[in-house]
């Protein structure tokens, strides 16, 4: 088939790949625009770098109506465009150009997680299972019709990045699995939302609300890992907190008290422990500002904990 290929970052790296490598006939690829880095580089997308070492051509439009543009894409005379987090929303003067349409990747089990970050939202609400869609694009976000589904188990130690690193594989996996079944696919209408709009995830989301419970905390830990990290603030400092669990045992642990307000720390035999909303959150991994990510242990035999501190 021939495919015109549109993505920008990571997670678009690996359907680029498996399409390549499925032999199908990649003949145009548009990602975002080079961004500035320090000192005023650029620096081009993953998406732009992979299709320079394998000589596919690479557009970076700024303006998706451009009738230049789109006088382009229609001499290439491609089968299907596959669009894996572009980043720029395609009019419908494109989205009619393919013969057999435009297919998009989407990192969630359709209608739930529309949205730019089905990854972090599906850990932080705590499901049990993902997967990918690919669905024929339409003018809407997110509400073309179903292709394929294929679901993954979120594992209970699941990071945003683990899940991020697996479905963009599975990404890969389904896309060459839809388009080679694609005659005796029927497109399946998606329905209503079942969850939330998964927005877009920004610095802010990070900061840990103490008033939850842990076993809230402790997801919100796992989704915003590696960006933009689950942090409070420890004496006018970051913390930041990269893993923890729901101490379960909290009987046994002296002089902790529920009732007290919710975010203060307390360290005893080499563990460090936070009071939530009626539980308790155990810390195993943190990384204060202007240090190294260390475990609980290892914190402690730097320094003392100030028993009672309230955080945040």
């Amino acid at each position: 088939m021939k495919i015109v290929f549109m993505g920008t970052p990571d997670f678009s790296v690996e359907p680029l790949k498996a399409l390549v490598k499925a032999g199908h006939d990649v003949s145009l690829v548009l990602t975002r625009e080079d961004k500035k880095r320090n000192r005023g580089e650029l620096s081009p997308t993953p998406v732009k770098e992979l299709a320079l070492s394998l000589n596919i051509p690479v557009l970076t439009p700024s303006k998706m109506k451009d009738e230049a543009l789109i006088d382009r894409l229609k001499s290439e005379n491609a089968d299907f465009f596959v669009v894996v987090a572009y980043g720029k929303i395609l009019p419908k003067a494109i989205l009619d150009i393919p013969k057999f349409g435009c297919i998009n990747i989407h990192a969630s089990l359709l209608p739930e997680y529309r949205g730019a970050a089905p990854i972090q939202w599906s850990i932080v609400d705590g499901k049990e299972k993902t997967g990918i869609t690919t669905m024929l694009m339409d003018e809407g976000l997110d509400t073309g019709d179903i292709l394929k589904q294929y679901e993954i188990k979120i594992d209970k130690k699941e990071t945003g990045g683990s899940l991020f690193d697996k479905l963009a594989v599975l990404g890969g996996e389904a896309i060459v699995d839809t388009i080679a079944n694609f005659d005796s696919i029927v497109p399946i209408p998606q329905g209503e939302a079942t969850t939330e709009y998964a927005k877009m995830i920004s610095k802010g989301m990070g900061e840990i609300d103490f008033n939850k419970t842990a076993v809230e905390i402790e997801r919100l830990i796992r989704g915003m890992n590696p960006w933009p990290s689950a942090y409070t603030r420890y004496q006018g400092k970051v913390l930041k907190i990269w893993e923890a669990e729901v101490a379960e045992n909290i009987s046994e642990l002296p002089n902790i008290n529920l009732s007290e307000n919710y975010g203060k720390i307390y360290s005893f035999n080499s563990r460090i422990f936070i009071i939530c909303n009626q539980s308790i959150l155990e810390v195993l991994s943190l990384q204060l500002e202007g240090k190294k990510r260390m475990s609980a242990k290892d914190f402690l035999m730097g320094r003392d904990i100030e028993q009672g501190y309230k955080l945040g």
